[in-house]
């Protein structure tokens, strides 16, 4: 059976549940980012995660699962978007018995673990929503797709499904120009602004918001925000990191524009999946070859239309909520299976609750009924 999203209706067989969902044998991240795990020493972590992430500046939550409940304690004053760790959880907790596991999540935006494994210490396996080429944090699904996922499954309509139904004019009808939109969250985003002025006839870029180069906006301009379903009026979009990899690149690959994507150090959980020149057009971190692989997409519009078709479909594979259900649960699982010791419930923990079921009719066929309903 179907269980609204709110139902606690765990399957307690999660080999039975993996098949149901059709979760792939193997994640190819995942894999990668274990290499450097083959233990996991929780007393190491207790001792020194705590330390190194002080109450001034840390950004790192540790979570206790135990007989598929959901336990955490913060550490540091940046730990407000545990919301969205939280409701993943719980989520998936209801919906799969999870195993006994304890480790430490870090909610912030970069990540953290940067230590080789021949060092002494060596990393530690910290959990993250972003990871990077010289990092060794573990990635998870980030907090805004995963976010995006639930929202759909509640029936609201900002979400990667609704995107794929507003994808604006047909390839032919779209503006043969690129497109960005964003903060200033990088400088190569202000000379993205530079290019545009110089090039208005193959690039419309702007900065809607100034915080990190306030100096810059007299000089640049600012422009009104634009609604997301609106980029998809031009061929090809452009990807430039923010102050970590951009969040928005999932959403740009399920519309139906060229995503013309910035070389980057940092990745998402599912960037392993995809090859440049087939799910999108590469571009130098430096942005000096932008303006030539635009008019290359001009130039060759039936190979452009082709890359940009397979960088949609190959997203809709990866990023299917089935995939990030699963994907969560293989980090947990390959997680708890390397530790050393067993999770426990630390000083300070709390229990974070599963939200109310009154408003959804929820008769879970996997549990006895009781005696009286016989």
């Amino acid at each position: 059976p179907v269980y609204h999203e709110y139902c606690d209706c765990p399957e307690e067989d999660p080999e039975i549940w993996q098949n149901v969902m059709s979760c792939p044998s193997q994640e190819p991240q995942i894999t990668k980012d274990f290499i450097s795990f083959p233990t996991i020493d929780l007393q190491q972590m207790l001792k020194e995660i705590p330390t190194k992430f002080s109450q001034t500046r840390g950004a790192i939550v540790h979570y206790t699962i135990l007989n598929n409940h959901i336990y955490r304690r913060s550490l540091g004053k940046y730990t407000d978007f545990k919301m969205f760790s939280d409701e993943m959880f719980l989520s998936l907790a209801r919906k799969v018995h999870l195993p006994d596991v304890e480790f430490y999540l870090n909610v912030g935006d970069w990540p953290v673990e940067y230590r080789k494994a021949n060092d002494t210490p060596g990393p530690i396996p910290v959990i993250s929503w972003c990871g990077s080429a010289d990092s060794k944090d573990i990635v998870l699904p980030t907090y805004d797709v995963t976010h995006s996922t639930l929202e759909t499954l509640r029936g609201v309509t900002n979400d990667l499904l609704s995107i794929q139904g507003n994808t604006g004019p047909f390839w032919e009808n779209k503006t043969e120009r690129a497109l960005f939109r964003g903060r200033d969250s990088r400088e190569e985003r202000l000379h993205l602004v530079k290019l545009s002025k110089e090039n208005p006839e193959l690039l419309d870029a702007g900065i809607t918001g100034y915080f990190f180069f306030r100096e810059k906006e007299k000089e640049l301009g600012k422009v009104q925000l634009m609604g997301f379903f609106d980029f998809f009026k031009y061929k090809y979009q452009v990807n430039v990191d923010g102050t970590v990899a951009a969040y928005r690149f999932p959403y740009l690959l399920l519309g139906d524009s060229l995503v013309l994507k910035q070389d980057s150090q940092y990745y998402e959980h599912f960037y392993i999946g995809l090859k440049p020149w087939k799910h999108y057009v590469p571009v130098k971190r430096n942005l000096e070859d932008l303006i030539e692989k635009i008019k290359w997409a001009k130039e060759n519009d039936e190979a452009a239309r082709k890359i940009a078709k397979e960088g949609q479909l190959m997203a809709r594979e990866l990023l299917q909520p089935h995939r990030l259900y699963c994907y969560y649960y293989k980090v947990l699982q390959k997680y708890a299976k390397r530790q050393a010791s067993k999770p426990e419930i630390r000083d300070g923990m709390e229990l974070v609750p599963q939200p109310d079921d009154r408003d959804s009719v929820c008769s879970c066929h996997r549990k006895k009924p009781l005696r009286e309903d016989l």
